[in-house]
This record gives structure tokens, sequence and C-alpha cells, in this order.
């Protein structure tokens, strides 16, 4: 049984409650319609039950446990928002399996069988192999449904999930509505606008202006609002005040009688959740991280414009580094000399390198610099989006028991992989081109770190962000401060150097390179021509190391935190 006991929410800063004083009772196997005007405060109950807002005042109990105290187990909980929690790229089979996966443990037969019986549940068998972005809008609301029976709760709460259908559509989700409500003792409880199909709920709540006022049989509504039709209430609400008719409610209610059929529905979903309890775990951190990275990968090379955007940038970024170095090739490749040399050979080329030094030296640590560049613009395509653009999905995934920790070491897993193959591809490229001198691994470094630091800190400003377009904005200020900041190709004043140039991943990426060449003549070359301090080469990749492990850090809290829409 569900028990609110003047049940009160205000947002944090605001002065009017949006709930205040809702007392009522939701015995198991029953089936709820919460109802009133928009703005009344239906889909805020709702996330007060479901524990997305803490609630001001009052208390809710399921079972006798204070749920403002310990909130309920993850499996016991099933919660359709109004927003598509589906992956669009994904079949409605997809869906249920990564679902299943990720909220309970168990054999893959295992989770075969729950997702087999959550289609044939749900109606949904003949559409197995759809993609989820080609359903109807009825069919889309039936496989939200199935993606929360898959650790079957026994307390399941949709927000308007008739909303915006067609009728015999509206009729289907209500009779399914209605047909789970009746297994296994469940209490499902609906919030929606419409008073249509009320032979089919067991209660009717009313809401208005935050107000309880009404929650009994439906067949006892219109007498009760003294109107002649259901379509009447809503009009019959604004005759008076909100605090009025709550005040009616509250002098006229009388406790339901306790029956035989209600003690038993009660004791059977007490028996039920104990049992599932005892059966259903959440999987571990390591299943969890599996499950979404391998979902990662499949959404990834399933949609062709994603994979059509890397491979072009993966490909055509170092091409445009040789293109702008092809003038000066020749040049450098006949100043690959290391300082070493003989006596008469330097001499020989005293004249030559005079000559050519500034122009190449500028080159030299352009075309470094350029790299790095460019491998910042990868990094922030690969994140700016990652979190925000799945953000409401997230959210109701993290409801559902997935852990943030599980989340992040998958996202780190899939962009690692990104990373890696634009830093080597970048680094082997140029170098087979322009044939510079040094160690290719001290070269490639450097490279992978600074793509790393920057697709870590645009994965935490997407993970902070409250909008696509917002992360989008943070990490082009991120990339494009970069150069300028640096002071690679002009000098900073030395203040202004000094403050900048710690938090600056291009400087410190463009460092260690440069160090890379520090026994050839490159090295003098481009010392020779710039006023901006080199680092050294260890220094180098541990502040590169800092900025990757603190957009990680930062990206970790972005997620966790609590962001519903």
């Amino acid at each position: 049984m569900l028990t609110l006991r003047e049940v009160g929410y205000t947002l944090p800063g605001g002065d009017a409650p949006l709930l205040s004083g809702i007392t009522a009772q939701f015995p198991a196997g029953h089936f709820g319609a919460i109802v009133g005007p928009s703005g009344c405060g239906k889909s805020t109950l709702l996330k007060v039950v479901a524990g997305i807002l803490p609630a001001g005042s009052g208390s809710i109990l399921w079972h006798d446990q204070n749920l403002e105290e310990e909130d309920l187990p993850a499996h016991e909980l099933g919660y359709v928002p109004q927003f598509s929690c589906t992956q669009p790229l994904l079949t409605v089979e997809e869906n249920l399996v990564y679902t299943a996966r990720l909220r309970r443990g168990g054999s893959v037969a295992s989770i075969r069988e729950v997702v087999e019986r959550n289609l044939e549940e749900t109606g949904l068998t003949d559409l197995r192999d759809r993609r989820a972005s080609v359903l109807s809008g009825g069919q889309l609301r039936r496989l939200a449904l199935a993606m929360e029976l898959t650790t079957q709760p026994d307390l399941l709460l949709a927000d308007e999930v008739t909303s915006g259908l067609d009728p015999r559509s509206e009729e289907e989700i209500t009779s399914l509505l209605a047909s789970l409500a009746r297994t296994d003792g469940r209490l499902v409880l609906l919030v929606t606008h419409s008073l249509r199909f009320l032979d089919s709920y067991d209660s009717v709540t009313v809401l208005c202006d935050g107000r309880l006022a009404y929650s009994a049989d439906p067949r006892l509504l219109t007498a009760y609002f003294q109107v002649g039709s259901p379509e009447e209430v809503y009009p019959a609400l604004g005759e008076q005040e909100a605090s009025r008719w709550a005040e009616e409610w509250l002098s006229s209610v009388e406790p339901a009688p306790l029956t035989t059929d209600k003690v038993m529905e009660e004791v059977e979903s007490r028996i039920s959740s104990a049992e599932k309890e005892s059966n259903l775990k959440l999987p571990g951190f390591f299943s969890q991280t599996i499950t979404w990275l391998s979902r990662r990968l499949r959404l990834f090379f399933r949609d062709p414009a994603q994979v059509f955007l890397h491979a072009s940038l993966l490909l055509v970024f170092p091409l445009v580094v040789t293109l702008f170095a092809y003038r000066g090739l020749p040049s450098v490749r006949n100043m690959s000399m290391s300082s070493d040399a003989g006596i008469l050979d330097q001499l020989r080329d005293t004249l030559a390198f005079t000559v050519q030094s500034t122009r190449i030296g500028t080159l030299v640590s352009g075309l470094a610099m350029f790299q790095v560049i460019l491998l910042a613009l990868m990094g922030s395509n690969n994140s700016a989006r990652e979190v925000v653009g799945q953000r409401e999905i997230l959210e109701k995934e993290k409801l559902a028991g997935l852990r943030p920790s599980a989340v992040l070491t998958g996202i780190v897993l899939f962009l690692s992989f990104l990373v890696l193959l634009q830093s080597a591809w970048m680094t082997l490229f140029v170098r087979a081109v322009c044939q510079f001198p040094g160690v290719i691994f001290l070269q490639f470094l450097p490279f992978l770190l600074t793509s790393g630091a920057v697709t870590a800190l645009c994965l935490a400003i997407s993970s902070w962000s409250n909008s696509s377009e917002q992360s989008s904005l943070g990490s082009l200020y991120l990339v494009g401060f970069q150069l300028p900041l640096s002071g690679a190709l002009l000098a900073l004043p030395d203040l202004l150097g000094w403050m900048t140039r710690p938090f600056i991943s291009a400087y410190w990426a463009w460092s260690g390179y440069i160090q890379t060449l520090r026994d050839t003549r490159f090295y003098d070359l481009v010392a020779s021509i710039t006023d901006t301090p080199l680092a050294s080469y260890p220094l180098s990749v541990w502040i590169l190391l800092v900025h990757l492990a603190l957009g990680i850090f930062l990206a970790y809290f972005g997620i966790a935190r609590s962001r519903w829409p």
C-alpha cells in the first residue's frame, strides 16, 4: 500500500507550494488515475513519490517503509516519464535486452526469457526487429512500459503516457495499464489529462492548484462535483479556491473499508516484493560498464552520419597539416641534421642554415601546434554532446539503478578508442610525410595526452551543461583559446603567460613535441624564433595527465548530479 500523509513540495527559493497537504492511500493490485487541469501538480506529485523530487513536508509510506528515510530498491519502482527513454537507433528487442542487462543480473538465457515475456505482455512481439525511430506514438509508449517491466516492479508510475495519442491507442495503453495492475498485486498510478475510460480505474485522484480535491471511486466523481459528465469536472474546479476544495474533501472523506480482497492483495504484494528482492540483484559495476559500452559502440556504428564525420576528420586533418607544410618540406628534409654531425658538414651547411633558419623554425613550430589544435578540435567533437545529448535517458537509467561510475567508465573506454585512433594516425601520417626525426613514441605521447585532455574537459563541460548548444559553445571556447594563449605563435606578456599557461593543454603538448627534437637542429631553430619558454618533456606529460584527470573528475560529478528535465 502507498500512503501519502500531508505531502507538500515547494521549489527551492519559491514562495507558493506546488503541492500542499496531499493525503491519500492506494492499495496493492490497484489502478489509479491522477487527473486535474494543467499545472495543478500531477507530474510533480508523481516525481515526489518516485523520489526524483524530495518531499518538502509530510511523509510517503510504501508497505510501511518511509520513502523519505530509505529509497525503494531500484527493481521495485517503475517510472515511465513523459519523454521518450528509448534509443531510436536500436530495435525494440535491443532496447529491452540492454535495459534488462543494465537493471538485473542473470544469465543470457534468463535475460532472454524476461525480454520474451515483456514482448508478449505488451503486444510487441511482431515489432521486435523494428527500430524505435519508426514506431508510432502508441507503440513507443508500449515499449517504454515493457522496459519498466524488466524488473517486474510492484509500484509502476506512468506520467502522461496516454497524452497525444489517438483515441484507439489511448484506449489500448489504458487497458494495458489496467491489466498490469491486476498482475502480482501491482499498484499502477497514471497521470493523465483525460477523463475518458473512467470505468478502467479503481480510483481517480483530482488535484487543483497543488491541493487534493478528490480521491475515491470514479463512479462517484460526477456526483461529488455535482456535474452531469466527467468533462464538466475541470470547469467546476474553477468555481472556488483550491483550498476550499481541499477543506471540503477532508471533511467528507471516510476511511475505505478493509475488505478481505484488499488484505490478500496487500499480503501477496509484500510476499512478491520480498521474493523479488532476494532474487533480483542489481548488476555489478563491471557488468553495467560492459553493457553500457556495448550499447554505445552499437549506437556509434549504426549512425552513418556520425561514423562519416569521425572518419572524415581522421583522414582530412592530417592531410591538411601536410598540405600547409608542402612548400617547406624540401628545406625541412635538408635540415634534418643532428647537432653532432661532422665539423666539415656543419661548416658546409652554415650559410644555408642561416638563411633558412627563421623560416624553417617557424614552419616546424607551426606544424607541431597545427597538429595539436586539430587534435583538440577532434577531442571537442568526440565528447561535447556525449552526456548532455543523452541526459534524459541517463537520468531515467540512474533512477533504475545505473551507477554513474559505470557510465563514466564506459564513456572513457569508448572515447579512448577514438582518441587513440586519432592521435596515432596524426602522428604516423605527418611523420611519414614530413620525415621529422626523433623517437616516434615520445612524439605520439603528447598528442595522445592533449587529445585525451581536451576530450575529457569537453566531456566535463557536456556533463555540466543544460543544453547541447551550451555544451558546444563551451567546448568551442575551450579549443578556441588554445592557440592564442599557448604563446607558440605569438608570445604573450610574461605575467599573462604565467597565469594562463598552466591551463592551456596545447602549450604543454607543443612543448613536449618540440622537446623530442632536442638533439637535432630543429630544436635550435624553434628556440631561436620563439620568445615563449619551452617546458621540459616530463613536466609537459605530467601537466597533460593532470588536465586529463581533472576533466574525468569533473565529468563524474556532472554525470552523478540529478538533472531531470
